[in-house]
């Protein structure tokens, strides 16, 4: 498994728009929301440069993961508010720390639709059938790979008609310092 990075907007208690979200989400445990999903978390670099491409990943919906971690902290060394984060698409296992560069913490797991990168777990109010709002982390992810992908399976199960429920699996990591 080869990382990827981004970097992302926070989303928090500090944001106008925080009340609301929870509100509407019902996820009154998050302290934080940390995601992929760009209509909360959106990448502070919404620009590709002619020069990224050599640092990005090559691939559709992709653009914005950085494949050189030194490049996108330079990149990103200005902007103080930010989640510097390692990633692992799909991963058959927890990344071990070997495949985690020093300075990362696990955050928990993610679960995006493949089509357009919205979480199922924040930002669709909720699948029943699949999981439960309450077992999501104060940041709104899984804490477990083995539970991440039982709920993977039963939204495509549970939900067939649903496009977000066809989703990539998501490890995160959160840089300590960044």
């Amino acid at each position: 498994m080869i990382p990827w990075f981004v970097a992302t907007e926070q989303f928090n208690k500090s944001d106008a728009a925080w009340a609301k979200y929870i509100a509407w989400s019902g996820l009154k445990q998050l302290d934080e929301l940390v995601s992929l999903d760009s209509s909360f978390c959106p990448t502070v670099l919404p620009d590709i440069k002619a020069e990224y491409w050599n640092h990005i990943v090559n691939e559709d919906f992709m653009l914005h993961f950085f494949t050189d971690l030194d490049y996108l902290r330079g990149e990103t060394a200005s902007i103080f508010r930010k989640n510097l984060l390692c990633v692992f698409r799909n991963p058959f296992a927890h990344p071990n720390a070997a495949q985690v560069p020093e300075g990362f913490e696990f955050i928990g797991y993610d679960l995006l639709d493949k089509e357009s990168g919205t979480s199922a777990l924040t930002n669709c109010g909720g699948f029943p059938k699949a999981f439960s709002n309450s077992e999501l982390s104060e940041k709104g992810l899984l804490r477990t790979h083995a539970r991440a992908r039982t709920v993977q399976d039963a939204l495509v199960r549970e939900y067939p008609q649903e496009h977000h429920a066809d989703c990539h699996l998501w490890a995160i990591f959160r840089a300590l310092a960044s």
